[in-house]
């Protein structure tokens, strides 16, 4: 079977991915309607393009926190890679170097934040984590990750509890996870006493452990101005979906913000994350912030209106691990191949010429399309 597109990944990784895997990774909470609308609201979305342009000359280049890429599509931070490939997040770091773009490592990396770092000593790195309930491991992440080359913190802040069923749980309980001796919460290893004790205890892979610290129900804003404090990276706060929360992150003097429904992992009541990009784009206007997107993007057309309702760029979740579990980090990078090949064609049909420049109005919700006849129409018919 040829791989075109990404549906084509998504149905041949779900061929080759155990049940267990595939189930994690497609894991939608409760109804699952969240992640289900975070794709299908794209549908939602017109463009409204403008014909007869010079659109000979393009390009897709843009910067993010004053990092150029060569375009705006990147890696959103995901867990257990090793479900899809035995080098997990280390072969994903080499698709995204390969593909010349930004991979944001998941703070329930399997492999240690230095291996993935060497594994592709080119790429652009950003690492995600947590407000952790134990402020020692978030330093020690933070010292990592500025010692690495790190060029951005994204902390997760959409998740005071576990949003994993019943299932999701047991399946780290499984046996052939448990006892397999590459299977670790590498990040979460640290020389600091809670990370000892864990061990100490049986925890030997960190499972239980991470739960612990990852799912903070005490955290706050001051949290974040505590971070501020304690380091010079820029830090994106990742889960915002309002705009009282977009104003919040701003006054406690975030560099960037990634409009996020954690994949329809968390709330199943969230909106899609395209339907509230425009709400925090709008309550961080004229502010030196830059705002992100993740979520159910799977085409190219769907990058382009995600850029036209004013995110910077975007972020990939679900697709790469597909690319990982069909072809490793060649098909990470043809993954994103196909995306940047797509959005090109986009860009270039809608009339425009950069991802930085394409004109308000350009995307609009369906609903611009269902209102009366405007005044000027009415004048036409006189």
């Amino acid at each position: 079977m040829g791989l075109y597109s990404v549906a084509d990944y998504e149905r041949r990784a779900r061929e080759i991915l155990s049940s267990s895997a595939w189930e994690y990774y497609d894991y939608g909470r409760e109804r699952r309607w969240c992640l289900q609308d975070s794709t299908n609201a794209f549908s939602r979305y017109r463009i409204r393009s403008q014909v007869l342009q010079d659109v000979s000359k393009r390009s897709l280049a843009t910067t993010v926190l004053g990092q150029p890429l060569k375009y705006p599509i990147c890696i959103a931070p995901t867990a257990v890679h090793r479900f899809a490939h035995p080098d997990a997040t280390k072969e994903t770091s080499k698709g995204a170097e390969a593909a010349e773009t930004l991979m944001v490592l998941s703070a329930d990396s399997c492999f240690p934040m230095a291996d993935v770092a060497a594994a592709a000593p080119n790429g652009h790195r950003w690492m995600q984590m947590y407000p952790f309930t134990d402020r020692q491991l978030t330093l020690t992440v933070i010292r990592r990750a500025e010692s690495l080359g790190f060029k951005a913190l994204v902390v997760t802040v959409d998740s005071p509890s576990q949003g994993l069923d019943r299932r999701m749980v047991e399946i780290f309980n499984e046996p052939h996870i448990l006892n397999n001796p590459d299977f670790r919460l590498a990040v979460f290893e640290a020389d600091i006493s809670s990370s000892r004790a864990a061990t100490a205890e049986g925890d030997l892979k960190l499972v239980n452990y991470m739960t612990e610290m990852q799912y903070n129900p005490t955290a706050t804003w001051d949290y974040i101005r505590w971070m501020k404090s304690q380091t010079s990276l820029p830090i994106v706060c990742k889960g915002i979906l309002t705009c009282e929360s977009a104003k919040a992150a701003a006054h406690a003097g975030v560099d960037g913000i990634l409009v996020s429904a954690h994949g329809g992992r968390q709330l199943d009541g969230a909106p899609a994350p395209i339907d509230a990009l425009t709400e925090v784009v709008d309550a961080v206007r004229g502010r030196d912030i830059e705002v992100y997107m993740d979520g159910g993007v799977r085409t190219g057309t769907d990058v382009f209106k995600a850029l036209g309702l004013g995110a910077r760029a975007v972020f990939v979740g679900r697709p790469i691990l597909w690319g990982l579990a069909c072809q490793g980090a060649e098909g990470v990078k043809d993954v994103l191949d196909i995306l940047r090949s797509q959005l090109d064609d986009v860009l270039a049909i809608s009339g425009c010429t950069s991802p930085c420049t394409i004109p308000e109005g350009t995307v609009v919700h369906e609903s611009y399309y269902h209102r009366g006849p405007s005044r000027g129409r009415e004048k036409s018919k006189l």
